[in-house]
């Protein structure tokens, strides 16, 4: 069993999280300019999504290269 080095697995993570956070906020903004003609952005659904993500891909990708 190969041990876990956290640095790799934090930078995953971090990467994950900001890449989903950046592509649904501008999701949400473009829906929310589309269909409602505000241009806000829902910062709630683009954090939630992004923890989300971050943390499911990551540990994903770990148990994967074990």
């Amino acid at each position: 069993m190969e041990k876990i080095n956290f640095k790799n697995v934090f930078i995953s993570f971090i990467t994950i999280f900001v890449l989903t956070f950046v592509v649904s906020a501008f999701t949400t903004f473009l829906y929310s300019l589309i269909v409602h003609k505000s241009g806000s952005v829902d910062w709630a659904t683009s954090v939630r999504l992004g923890i989300i993500l971050g943390i499911v891909l990551t540990w994903v990708n770990t148990k994967g290269k074990s």
